[in-house]
């Protein structure tokens, strides 16, 4: 499969490497590994460049993301008020460690570091939605409405 089609209107602007994984991860919800070699060659870089760039950024997926993202901030500042015991009971509730997907794909469970809402900490981001001072209790009721709102589209 090519994925030219989607990007080929940025292969001639200065950076285009982000822009175009941007892109695709908008039209796919991932950038498919087997993208990277032909988007190397549009660019004229190396696939390690290309590999090495979509392997910095944590917000470019490898994999779809489940119908449901959850970003738990790793910041400083919110660890200093709880994050390291959220994400343990994040991971327990949904049942998947950081970095991954439940197994039937309803929940994506990600580290950001930082969500800019460092006064309202810990913060999460719940399908785009920035949630601040996130409790466990909280965490379960934001987890479930946004569930229950996918469940209804």
């Amino acid at each position: 499969m090519s994925y030219r089609d989607i990007y080929a209107d940025l292969v001639d602007e200065p950076g285009a490497l982000l822009p175009i994984f941007h892109r695709i991860q908008d039209r796919l919800g991932h950038v498919p590994q087997d993208a990277l070699p032909e988007i190397a060659q549009a660019l004229n870089l190396s696939r390690a460049e290309v590999h090495g760039v979509m392997s910095f950024y944590h917000d470019f997926r490898a994999e779809p993301a489940g119908r449901c993202v959850v970003k738990v901030c790793r910041a400083e500042a919110c660890q200093a008020m709880g994050a390291n015991a959220l994400v343990r009971h994040a991971e327990q509730r949904i049942g998947t460690p950081l970095g991954s997907t439940c197994a039937d794909g309803s929940v994506t469970l990600e580290a950001t570091y930082c969500l800019g809402n460092c006064a309202l900490s810990p913060a999460v981001m719940v399908n785009g939605a920035l949630k601040g001072r996130v409790t466990p209790e909280r965490f379960d009721a934001l987890l479930a409405a946004a569930q229950h709102k996918e469940q209804a589209a």
